[in-house]
């Protein structure tokens, strides 16, 4: 028996565009579409955050009098930059914000470096007591760091460190959170394969975390480094105890604003506006690195 030849298929007609296809879909990758409640919500909450924002610009820009009205103003005024120079006349608010850089500065980089450095020995690396010392630095962090303040001013004092910037800058350089961070974002992030690969090339362990580790650990670091400078530049307890008025950060010098019987409301929200801006801008140069990081985790896998 001969087979049936299959029926021959025209070609399509000249000038004629082939249907349109539709691009197939699975339920991993679905492609979903917020509604009008979806960007309703949405907008009500980046109002809701950002108001408070707003309202500090505001209150920096009017006088004391405009904040004790009622109903009160909601637009900016023109009282700002008077604000500002009452700021610089009341507190030394440019030593304070040199300080406050100085010290966050060397906190963020100090902390960054150290905990990716310690997060790779314990995502990577063999040795004895690797669990029983990552237990004991995670266990360090339901200590309240109120309880180790005397202890810690002791030390400082028989150091001669009182009233110096170092005394704020040596506790914070490395943290047990950031420790954890980095151990459990370069447990997903970096192959085991690469540092093999390298080991076989030759390759030793300092080598191995600048060349490999240090590129991969990237948008980690930049998210520990953002939680490290905010947490630091707005820290207050240690630095009122380790520090005096001589040689304030930026929030002990908030403290001496808006003097006298009555607080001038506006004077005190224009140096928290002049302590807030600092904080942005470092969100705003690694905001980037973050938003690369959470995409790499997202799709990751």
């Amino acid at each position: 028996m001969t087979a049936l030849a299959a029926p021959p298929t025209e070609p399509p007609a000249s000038g004629a565009r082939p249907g349109p296809t539709r691009p197939r879909r699975n339920r991993a990758g679905r492609t979903m579409q917020g509604g009008r409640l979806a960007h309703a919500i949405l907008i009500a909450a980046v109002l809701v955050s950002a108001f408070p924002f707003y309202w500090t610009i505001v209150a920096a820009s009017r006088s004391n009098a405009d904040l004790a009205k009622v109903p009160p103003t909601l637009l900016p005024g023109s009282n700002l930059f008077h604000n500002f120079q009452a700021v610089m006349e009341e507190a030394d608010i440019g030593k304070a914000l040199l300080n406050s850089f100085i010290v966050s500065g060397s906190i963020t980089v100090g902390t960054v470096l150290c905990c990716t450095l310690a997060g790779f020995a314990f995502a990577k690396l063999r040795f004895r007591g690797r669990g029983a010392l990552l237990a004991i630095t995670v266990g360090t962090m339901m200590i309240p760091p109120q309880l180790g303040v005397i202890p810690l001013f002791m030390l400082i004092a028989e150091l001669q460190w009182v009233n110096q910037l170092q005394a704020v800058i040596l506790p914070g350089l490395v943290s047990a959170f950031g420790v954890f961070f980095m151990r459990q974002y370069l447990v997903q992030s970096l192959p085991d394969e690469l540092i093999e690969a390298a080991r076989v090339d030759g390759a030793s362990t300092a080598r191995i975390f600048w060349s490999i580790v240090v590129p991969i650990a990237r948008p980690g670091m930049a998210v520990l480094g953002m939680l490290t400078f905010m947490a630091a530049w707005n820290d207050f307890f240690w630095p009122i105890v380790a520090l005096s008025s001589q040689e304030p950060t930026v929030q002990v010098a908030l403290r001496q604003l808006g003097g006298g019987y009555v607080h001038d409301q506006s004077v005190i929200m224009a140096g928290t506006l002049l302590g807030t801006l600092p904080v942005l801008l470092v969100f705003g140069l690694l905001g980037r690195q973050i938003v690369g990081g959470i995409m790499q985790g997202a799709v990751k896998g």
